[in-house]
């Protein structure tokens, strides 16, 4: 199984200029401390977020995932 590469999220948002708060917004949040506690691993982004989450970042969705554990 695949693992959400929270670090290269944080990396591609701050390479594209984006605040933690048009995150929360794009994602749907009100707040960027919702925001705040996905990137930091506290709550699992859901299926839904990723494709959003790509387009933001303008990656694909596979460079989301990182290391793979079985």
């Amino acid at each position: 199984m695949k693992e959400i590469d929270l670090a290269y999220i944080i990396q591609r948002r701050l390479e594209r200029g984006l605040t933690q708060q048009e995150m929360a917004e794009s994602l749907g949040f009100k707040h960027a401390s919702s925001y705040l506690k996905y990137e930091k691993g506290e709550y699992e982004f859901k299926a839904g977020h990723l494709p959003i989450l790509a387009k933001k970042l303008h990656c694909g969705l596979q460079d989301l995932f990182g290391r793979t554990y079985c």
